[in-house]
């Protein structure tokens, strides 16, 4: 299978940006479709692959980006767009179903949100599982893997997490903070989408994916602050306004609101595995814990190991994997200075700067240099 074409959608996120160069790696030859693709300029794989503007809510872009595919990753939500994106989100599944199905597509692999859907959950959770819903009704065999907390640097919910726990000593929270989830390290995700293309086994099922201990969300920021060596409690209220949650969240992390508003009533339910047949069917996933996934995610506190994701025709200021960052278009780069403080690290060449914040400190400095906003 190796040099078959494959289509990996959603190319300018989080997932998508760690897959393509590991298709790569093992010869496939790779077409990454975004509704944007400018944006993907500055990635390291960029001239390595076939770029496509296409938005599966525009169903007449998709058959030149699904023609001689082979198989295609759908790695897409509309979080972003805020009211009314599970209307979207069925929408644009069942326009990327009906195209994959013309297209002679043979395998669609997506990868969705793990709850349980005989539960009451948030409507983020319960579109994550309509839309694996949608692109089955197609005759396209879909692999569908359901991943709760993504552990590694730049995932949303990771990101989250570390933000959060760096700036308070102690942490706000509401009361859903206890309840249960099995995360998942980044590589081991990427693990299951790789294997997925070469092992039949799996075709046409769904799969629960996660690490085999059962954390509640609190322990995931207790664990994260010990790895850094940070002393933090938490103070859980029995209600907060999930408004108010997502702004807080917007201000102080790389998430967006409207992102961080499905997030955190993601929150509210368990997110469990319940059918566990994933490490059955690929045992060639060796699944990594949480405290390897947390030292995984440390090892790329450098500018020179993060994703450049901004534009380099305008200024930008940016939280972005662990870092408050700022770029001057009309700065020129030279080489690269670190200092190293009690209360972070901050790299410079002149042009970029990158600001690691170490504890509630970090983010007074952060804020008196103006790289906050």
């Amino acid at each position: 299978m190796p040099f078959s074409l494959i289509l990996v959608t959603g190319a300018t996120g989080y997932i998508a940006s760690l897959l393509i160069p590991q298709l790569l790696e093992k010869g496939y030859r790779v077409r990454a479709m975004a509704r944007a693709p400018e944006r993907l300029k500055m990635r390291t794989w960029y001239s390595q692959v076939e770029m496509i503007r296409a938005d599966v809510m525009e169903p007449e872009t998709l058959a030149a980006a699904m023609q001689g595919v082979h198989a295609a990753y759908y790695l897409i939500h509309n979080m972003a767009a805020g009211h009314g994106y599970t209307t979207i989100e069925l929408e644009g599944a069942q326009n990327f179903s009906s195209a994959a199905e013309q297209a002679g597509i043979e395998h669609i692999i997506y990868l969705g949100g793990l709850a349980d859907p005989e539960q009451h959950i948030a409507p983020h959770m319960r579109s994550r599982i309509e839309t694996g819903v949608t692109l089955r009704k197609g005759s396209v065999p879909v692999t569908e893997f359901r991943a709760g907390v993504i552990a590694g640097s730049g995932s949303i919910s990771f990101e989250m997490i570390r933000f959060m726990t760096e700036l308070f000593p102690i942490i706000p929270g509401p009361i859903w903070l206890k309840n249960k989830s099995q995360p998942i390290a980044v590589q081991n995700v990427i693990d299951y989408l790789l294997a997925a293309l070469t092992n039949p086994n799996g075709r046409g099922g769904v799969f629960e994916i996660g690490m085999q201990q059962v954390f509640v969300y609190t322990d995931l920021m207790k664990m994260y602050a010990n790895a850094r060596g940070l002393k933090r409690s938490l103070f859980l209220l029995p209600y907060v306004p999930v408004w108010f949650m997502a702004f807080g969240i917007s201000l102080m992390t790389p998430v967006p609101y409207p992102i961080a508003y499905a997030l955190v009533g993601g929150l509210s339910s368990d997110s469990l595995i319940l059918h566990d047949t994933a490490q059955k069917t690929f045992p060639e996933v060796k699944l990594m814990d949480y405290e390897s996934a947390i030292a995984e995610a440390m090892k790329r506190l450098h500018p020179l190991r993060i994703e450049r994701v901004w534009n380099e025709d305008q200024d930008a200021a940016l939280k972005h994997e662990g870092f408050f960052i700022q770029y001057r278009k009309d700065k020129k780069a030279g080489d690269l200075t670190h200092k190293k403080f009690s209360f972070g690290e901050e790299w410079s060449d002149g042009q970029t700067v990158y600001f690691a914040p170490f504890g509630f400190r970090g983010f007074v400095y952060a804020f008196l240099r103006g790289y906050w906003w």
